[in-house]
């Protein structure tokens, strides 16, 4: 009963970060950096999150600042999960890294990251990074440990907390690239998105009362383990390659690389609209840059930030105009 009141008690507290305004700025107030929303700039952990049916309902997705969505074997997704303004006491399930994330987590500094483990192959390469190794390969089984109520390899779960104690070499959070402001006059109005890979589905829907894109997962809304469903009030679709590496699973798949530098076209979803913008971005340690048509810096909302990157064009759905009577 205990365990229950405070899930209930953290999807209240959640809930309520989906709604900022471009007006609650209040004086003296610290606020994080990538959300613009009131907390604190803390060292930066990045967690590995399983993204297949049999990992949901995944726990603590919702309180982080930054989710990226990428492409992994066989067509399906993961998640990587990026904290600095809190750190949830238990997060998961965990699964292993893959060559792309990488790229996607120079832009953060030296982060410290969070997953079950890794290919012999990779190995070197992830140490070699600026990163520093928090995995479960190295750490006991008080803080990597199997959910007895989930199904290996969908159990493993982890106290981010408690490596915060070896986090010394973390970086603390920086900026990535956007900033916060009002939305473009060139944003167009959508009710949906579908956004696809080869064996993934995401479909982001606008919530006019909570004023924030909800997401569903392979046709299911996407619920926590809180019971709050995933969402938020700013999206980023961005388009970007991905390729065949030269790294697999243990069941022969192909690992794919996605690549996040270089520039490309991107979708910003916010205020129930959708603004086309292009996004650049020099190197895998330059922040990404985000254009408007005329040159000038597309800004952000305020809240939660999920990337989804994708080679599938999106399939957006606009609101139904009714003819006047």
């Amino acid at each position: 009963m205990k365990r229950f009141a405070s899930l209930v008690l953290f999807a209240v507290i959640t809930s309520c970060s989906f709604l900022p305004t471009e007006k609650d700025a209040t004086p003296g107030v610290e606020r994080n950096i990538l959300t613009g929303l009131p907390g604190k700039n803390g060292k930066v952990l990045a967690v590995k999150f399983d993204d297949t049916t049999y990992s949901h309902p995944q726990q603590g997705v919702e309180a982080a600042d930054v989710v990226f969505v990428t492409q992994v074997e066989a067509g399906l997704t993961r998640l990587m999960g990026i904290y600095s303004s809190q750190y949830p006491e238990i997060l998961g399930p965990v699964r292993s890294a893959r060559i792309s994330d990488i790229d996607i987590l120079a832009q953060f500094g030296k982060v410290g990251f969070l997953y079950s483990g890794s290919q012999k192959k990779l190995r070197p390469v992830l140490t070699a990074a600026s990163l520093v190794n928090l995995s479960a390969e190295r750490n006991p089984p008080t803080i990597y440990f199997n959910d007895p109520e989930r199904t290996p390899p969908y159990a493993m779960m982890v106290k981010p907390n408690l490596l915060l104690e070896k986090a010394d070499q973390v970086s603390s959070v920086q900026s990535i690239g956007w900033s916060h402001g009002p939305r473009s006059p060139s944003a167009k109005e959508i009710s949906a998105v579908t956004i696809r890979w080869p064996n993934a589905v995401y479909r982001a829907s606008w919530n006019k009362t909570e004023r924030r894109f909800v997401l569903d997962h392979d046709n299911k809304p996407n619920l926590a383990a809180s019971g709050s469903q995933l969402g938020s009030p700013m999206m980023v679709i961005q388009m970007v390659n991905i390729k065949p590496s030269e790294y697999g699973d243990k069941f022969g798949g192909i690992t794919p690389k996605t690549t996040v530098t270089g520039k490309g076209v991107a979708y910003l979803l916010r205020n129930g609209s959708m603004t086309q913008v292009e996004w650049s971005r020099d190197t895998a340690i330059s922040p990404t840059k985000w254009m408007l048509a005329d040159g000038t810096e597309a800004k952000f909302q305020r809240g939660q930030v999920w990337f989804f990157l994708t080679d599938q064009e999106p399939e957006f759905e606009y609101p139904v105009i009714e003819p006047s009577k």
